[in-house]
């Protein structure tokens, strides 16, 4: 997987004005695209697309400051056709325009060329199962939020409050499978894992696959396929995010495992009443890398 983010970012170099073939590039490593940029962007601390767009905007930066080309070529040279979209590109990455550099020569916010390597330290516990699962349906409330890496999502945890306390019990006694209990269910999850970008979000149960569901709730179909799954104890969510990090950087770099696409779930076990401390269950769909 580390080689792979290599040539990932080596092919990064080769193609910064261009359409990167992320799909082609995945194939001929033997993983797949999902895998490859969900590891990038939980390895790296940002998108795929935003390392690329820092990158070309680095490149570009020296052509601006030497002043030999007319802005417009510059613009061409790095896959922008206009001065507008390119103007507006190098002031997100640079906060400065172009102008202002040209004459300037700054300020300027450089994004090295990432370089991966693997150092397992074993700092996090990964207490962990893998287990086969046959098809069965995540059924409850669904809603499109926000994707928040750190802390509480305050949109998951307005749906939640908005639900009455008997749909909780409703919800909780049609569950008859694995995982158990109330669950948290993100899906449709960007695999460049964008903070802000939206995901499906429900709060549900697991049930059979000729479970009847009642028509008012939502309902994902889960396909079978095979399950790692985290147990984590502590703080929460403190404990749970620091252990799903953790998944990127420590399990599947040491493991022949890789993401599949599919949604992540987290059932929560125990729970202190004031929810500040959890023990829990982390879900992901895998399959062999």
């Amino acid at each position: 997987m580390i080689s792979a983010l290599n040539q990932l970012v080596d092919l990064v170099e080769e193609h910064l004005a261009e359409e990167l073939d992320v799909h082609g590039l995945a194939g001929e490593l033997g993983t797949t695209e999902y895998h490859l940029r969900r590891m990038f962007s939980s390895l790296a601390g940002m998108p795929l697309s935003e390392y690329v767009r820092r990158r070309r905007m680095t490149v570009a930066a020296a052509d601006v400051v030497r002043g030999e080309d007319d802005l417009l070529s510059i613009a061409v040279r790095h896959g922008y056709g206009s001065t507008e979209a390119f103007g507006r590109a190098f002031r997100a990455v640079h906060g400065a325009g172009l102008g202002d550099v040209r004459r300037d020569g700054g300020p300027l916010r450089t994004q090295p060329q990432l370089r991966f390597h693997l150092t397992v330290e074993g700092s996090i516990p990964m207490d962990t199962r893998l287990i086969d699962r046959p098809v069965f349906r995540l059924v409850g409330h669904a809603a499109r939020v926000p994707l928040i890496h750190q802390g509480i999502n305050p949109h998951i945890q307005q749906h939640i409050t908005a639900l009455p306390q008997e749909e909780h019990f409703r919800l909780k006694a049609l569950g008859d499978t694995e995982p158990g209990g109330l669950l948290q269910v993100c899906d449709d999850l960007d695999p460049d894992g964008t903070e802000g970008s939206e995901l499906t979000y429900l709060h549900g149960v697991a049930v059979s696959q000729d479970t009847p569901a009642p028509d008012d709730l939502d309902a994902i179909e889960v396909p079978a396929g095979k399950w790692a799954v985290f147990r984590t104890a502590g703080p929460h969510p403190q404990a749970l995010q620091t252990t799903w990090a953790a998944t990127a950087t420590e399990w599947f770099p040491s493991n022949p495992w890789r993401l599949r696409p599919g949604p992540s779930i987290v059932a929560v076990l125990e729970r202190a009443d004031d929810f500040s401390t959890a023990t829990c269950e982390l879900w992901l769909p895998v399959e062999p890398a």
